[in-house]
């Protein structure tokens, strides 16, 4: 860690991290197999929507990190970016924002597995699809069994992300594969015309899915949390950086365009798109295996993707702690792993509460749509702090020979990238919080996103004044001490 990170004296964390652990995490973290049928519902519109993320966020997002982590690499990746730019409370309102967005984002993708969980045994374990106990037990045992693994060590759990990116690639495969032979042998699903690639962006359902599509596309600030843990963080992050950036960018465009080549656009489940998907092709060529193995492999790929996400997300309660502005116990590592494991432990028993109260009184496919709706504003609002913090440290360093000059085009460069990508959050964030097309009650629907994300800042909020007012008070109280 740096001087700047952790106060002296404080825990540290063992560097278990190499560029192969980096690249494979940031696939397993960023892409979501999910985000597939949730873009492909969109049809063919959909694949220049990608584009549009990709040019106006993931670009300017991956240039960013790629220049802030070299610029500071210690543990706590955007929280420290954010408090070297603007102050403490704003680096205790981005690690938080951040934080809490996951605890409540967790839920919802460990329902997305359970969802593809059930076409495992084809179609004799879809009935369970609706039922909350079978959805409550494998989210939890999901949940704790991550948990309990990155408690274990970093150097023991970073094979499940690793898996998870293995089985992530290759179920791309798989897809492309299916749609190129469906393409083939029976043309494709779905037709691809300049009229039907244009996205209606007369309608706000196309906003809506934009701003859904940019957050697919984050992520790639969760490896720079965990720099405390990466051998060689000025070596390792750009080319990382680099090297995932193009195979998701990759994964995302060519998987959608697949799934609609092998499915019609109608029939893709927001859920259970791509094992759906799958079956039918396997079906028609005489292989209905295909199907289920394609739904093992997205289990697989979900979980890794999870124990990265928990991993990393932990981290930042841990350095908070150590900032003494959340309560103390959270910045304990474990006596023989050295690991944060009370913050992984809270994490896990907060994001169960949420789970819990997901699954009460709501089916799944609701209890799914509410928590990507509720985790949108919490997870964008953090990316605007990296967009403001990439100037303003690049400002600040000007005359200064410190070699850190990543993203093209100098100074100009940079607020060009901070600007696009502040730009286009903000505009997800706003977009988001508005009631979709069809709504029928607005106001509970501004009430769970806007009321919810408000009260969650406002609870970290308390957190910060009182953890500020005992810094102050520390050291008062010690000197009465000698």
């Amino acid at each position: 860690m740096t001087r700047d990170t952790v106060q002296a004296g404080a825990p540290q964390l063992h560097r278990v991290l190499g560029l192969r652990d980096v690249v494979l995490l940031n696939i397993a973290v960023v892409v979501g197999m999910r985000w597939l049928s949730t873009a492909a519902q969109l049809g063919p519109g959909s694949l220049v929507l990608w584009a549009l993320g990709l040019m106006t966020f993931f670009i300017p997002l991956g240039m960013a990190v790629l220049e802030l982590s070299s610029r500071i690499p210690g543990e706590g990746g955007l929280y420290l970016w954010a408090k070297a730019a603007f102050g403490d409370a704003h680096g205790f309102i981005a690690g938080w924002t951040y934080w809490v967005s996951n605890l409540v984002f967790f839920p919802s993708m460990l329902l997305f597995g359970a969802g593809v969980f059930v076409y495992v045994a084809g179609d004799r374990w879809l009935a369970l699809a609706g039922s909350a106990s079978f959805n409550g037990a494998y989210c939890l045992a999901a949940l704790w069994g991550a948990t309990l693994l990155n408690i274990v060590g970093l150097e023991r759990a970073k094979w499940l992300p690793n898996i998870g990116a293995v089985a992530t690639w290759t179920v791309t495969v798989l897809v492309l594969l299916s749609g190129a032979v469906a393409w083939h042998l029976f043309g494709p699903a779905t037709q691809f015309t300049p009229s039907n690639m244009a996205p209606d962006f007369g309608s706000l359902a196309t906003f809506t899915t934009l701003a859904t599509m940019a957050l697919a596309y984050a992520g790639l600030e969760l490896g720079p949390i965990m720099g405390g843990e990466i051998r060689e963080p000025r070596k390792v992050m750009p080319r990382a950086i680099l090297i995932s950036a193009i195979c998701i960018a990759a994964i995302y465009m060519a998987g959608t365009a697949a799934l609609l080549v092998a499915l019609p656009q109608e029939q893709i489940d927001i859920i259970g798109g791509i094992p759906q998907a799958l079956a039918a092709v396997g079906a028609r060529l005489g292989f209905p295996a295909f199907g289920p193995l394609t739904a093992a492999l997205i289990v697989l790929a979900n979980l890794g993707g999870l124990g990265a996400v928990l991993s990393g997300t932990a981290r930042l309660p841990f350095v908070v702690g150590i900032d003494r502005y959340l309560p103390a116990p959270l910045a304990a590592l474990h006596p023989k792993y050295g690991t944060p494991w009370v913050a992984l432990l809270v994490q896990a028993t907060i994001t169960s509460l949420v789970l819990l109260a997901a699954l009460s009184g709501s089916t799944i496919h609701e209890a799914f749509v509410v928590l990507l709706d509720m985790t949108v504003i919490l997870s964008l609002m953090p990316l605007l702090y990296i967009f403001a913090s990439l100037p303003v440290l690049r400002w600040r360093a000007a005359g200064r020979d410190d070699g850190i000059t990543l993203v093209p085009g100098g100074a100009a460069g940079c607020w060009l990238a901070a600007a696009v990508g502040f730009s286009t959050t903000l505009f997800a964030i706003v977009t988001s919080a508005m009631p979709p097309a069809g709504s029928t009650d607005e106001g509970l629907f501004l009430l769970k996103v806007v009321g919810g994300s408000a009260l969650l800042i406002a609870v970290g909020w308390t957190f910060f004044v009182r953890g500020r007012r005992r810094a102050r008070l520390l050291p008062a109280i010690e000197s009465a001490d000698m």
